[in-house]
C-alpha cells in the first residue's frame, strides 16, 4: 500500500513539473510594438491601431524576414502614441518595439538588433522661404515644429531650442504650409513621405543636421541568444541583397 503511494505521488510530482515546463516554454513569441512611422511601419487602413499582417512598410519587412531567417516566433502590433510603446518596451519582459534611433542615453537601456535603416534629421521649410541656416543655432530665432517624444525632438529641447510638438508629425506639414510654425524638424525619407501622404509637396531641406540609424530596441530581459540569431539573420538579409530590395520596394 506505502509502495503505490509512493509511486503515485512520484507520479503526480512529474506530471506537475511537466505542466510548470508547459506553461513556460523556452521559446515563446517575442511581443513587437511599432507606431506609424511611414514609409517604414504604417498601417494598411492609415489609423493608429493595426495587428500583424495590417501592418507595413520598409523596417516591418525586413524585421519579418529577420525573425523568419532567425526561426524565432513573434507577433507584431502598431499602436499610438510612440511614448507608450517605448514605455513598455522598457519595462516589460519579452518586448521590443521598433524602428528606434541608437542614441547614447538609450543605449544601456535596451538590447539593440540594427541598424535597419538611416534616419538623416532635417529642417524643412515651404518652397518659397528665405530661410538659411548654416548650423542648428541658427535655427533658435524660429517658430520649430517636431514629433512628441521623438528623439529628434529630444536633442532639439536639450540644445534649448524649445519645439512646439505634435502627437502625428504629419502634421507638421500642414502647419508649415498653413505659416503656423516656420520650419518642421523630421527624418529624412520620413518627412517627405509623411507630407506627400496629407497633400503637401515642395518643401524645401534648409539644414541636415544628423544622421541616425533605426534600430529593434529589445527589453534588456532578452535572452542575449534570441538577440544574437536575430542580429546574424539581420546581417544575412544586408548581405544577401534583401534590405536593398525591401527599400527600393517603397521609395
Amino acid at each position: 500500500m506505502f509502495k503505490h503511494l509512493l509511486l503515485a505521488f512520484a507520479s503526480t510530482s512529474m506530471l506537475m513539473v511537466g505542466a510548470a515546463q508547459a506553461e513556460e516554454p523556452s521559446d515563446a513569441a517575442v511581443v513587437l510594438l511599432t507606431e506609424n512611422f511611414p514609409p517604414y511601419n504604417m498601417a494598411k487602413n492609415g489609423k493608429n491601431f493595426a495587428k500583424d499582417e495590417n501592418i507595413e512598410g520598409i523596417a516591418v519587412d525586413i524585421v519579418r524576414e529577420t525573425f523568419k531567417r532567425a526561426g524565432i516566433s513573434y507577433n507584431l502590433t502598431l499602436r499610438f502614441p510612440w511614448e507608450r510603446i517605448y514605455k513598455l518596451a522598457l519595462e516589460k519582459p519579452g518586448y521590443g518595439v521598433f524602428v528606434m534611433a541608437r542614441l547614447p542615453d538609450r543605449e544601456a537601456l535596451f538590447k539593440w538588433v540594427g541598424p535597419i535603416g538611416p534616419d538623416d534629421w532635417v529642417m524643412l521649410a515651404k518652397a518659397d522661404s528665405k530661410i538659411q541656416l548654416d548650423d542648428l543655432q541658427h535655427a533658435s530665432g524660429y517658430k520649430i515644429g517636431a514629433y512628441k517624444g521623438d528623439a529628434i525632438a529630444e536633442t532639439l529641447e536639450k540644445q534649448g531650442l524649445n519645439p512646439v510638438v505634435v502627437l502625428r508629425d504629419q502634421d507638421n506639414a500642414q502647419k508649415l504650409v498653413d505659416g503656423q510654425i516656420d520650419l518642421w524638424a523630421t527624418g529624412d525619407p520620413a518627412g517627405r513621405y509623411l507630407a506627400r501622404q496629407v497633400g503637401v509637396t515642395g518643401l524645401k531641406t534648409v539644414l541636415r543636421f544628423n544622421s541616425a540609424q533605426l534600430y529593434l530596441a529589445l527589453n534588456k530581459d532578452v535572452p542575449d541568444e534570441l538577440v544574437a540569431k536575430l542580429q546574424a539573420a539581420l546581417d544575412q538579409l544586408r548581405k544577401d541583397g534583401v534590405v536593398d530590395e525591401i527599400m527600393a520596394k517603397y521609395l
